[in-house]
């Protein structure tokens, strides 16, 4: 037996990057996976390619910023399933970093109602669901907002990761007597089109194992989590940086 088969995974952010890398990894896994984002050509691509291979997969276009349409998906994802075992918040923007008297305050704006808001309203109508079957949620953050790492000018976005950071452990602390467990990643530099057209092996420079993470190293660590052999993990954040932060 596979070992997430029968289980509903509800993937943000999944039409790309981490969150497609995670959705095809969770499909070879037996989960029954909901692709969730704006990209309605991608998302039914990716859709289409993990059926095709024998998985189970629901493309549903939400913008996670939008609560009507956060409980529309979180309906439609109950109806097709009839339940939601894991959630995996990892929608996310990056916007380019600048000096805080250059930013567009639709920037500022934009970066912290897809980041923070869009975690949060997910979360809120899904939690029910994640009660009823004593689930659990992985909150994707980054090492720009650990405490303790400060780089570049990425003031918007650092200071939305932050926030994921401290939302996941008040989930954490706040759901454990329901039996939901709440964990965070900090992802590096992970090698994904959110990076443009930056030349990779400048960033691979700077982490000690000297290359670039994968979505699937990523996909990796955030199936531990969500695992059973991740049972008696809950408020965990866990930088997944090649040693980045040390």
């Amino acid at each position: 037996m596979k070992r997430f088969e029968n289980k509903v995974v509800l993937i943000t952010g999944a039409t790309s990057g981490i969150g497609e890398g995670t959705a095809r990894a969770f499909a070879k896994e037996g989960a029954c996976v909901v692709l969730v984002g704006r990209n309605a050509d991608k998302g039914a691509q990716i859709e289409q390619e993990i059926i095709s291979e024998g998985g189970k997969a629901l493309f549903v276009r939400c913008d996670v910023s939008k609560a009507v349409e956060v409980q529309a998906m979180i309906d439609k994802t109950v109806e097709t399933f009839g339940k939601i075992d894991i959630l995996f918040n990892n929608a996310g923007v990056m916007l380019p970093s600048m000096e805080i008297e250059r930013m567009p305050l639709e920037d500022w704006q934009k970066t912290l109602d897809i980041n923070l808001t869009g975690a949060f309203l997910v979360s809120k109508y899904a939690k029910p669901y994640i009660v009823k079957e004593k689930g659990t949620i992985i909150n994707n953050a980054s090492i720009a907002g650990l405490q303790h790492y400060a780089a570049g000018r990425s003031y918007a976005y650092s200071a939305s990761k932050a926030a994921v950071i401290q939302f996941s452990h008040q989930m954490a602390k706040n759901y454990g007597e329901e039996g939901v467990r709440v964990n965070c990643i900090c992802p590096g530099i992970v090698d994904t089109p959110i990076l443009g057209d930056r030349d990779r092996s400048v960033y691979a420079q700077r982490v000690p194992l000297k290359r670039l993470a994968t979505p699937e190293d990523v996909a990796k660590v955030v199936m531990f989590l969500a695992s059973e052999d991740a049972n008696y993990l809950t408020g965990v954040v866990l930088p997944i940086d090649g040693g980045v932060t040390l």
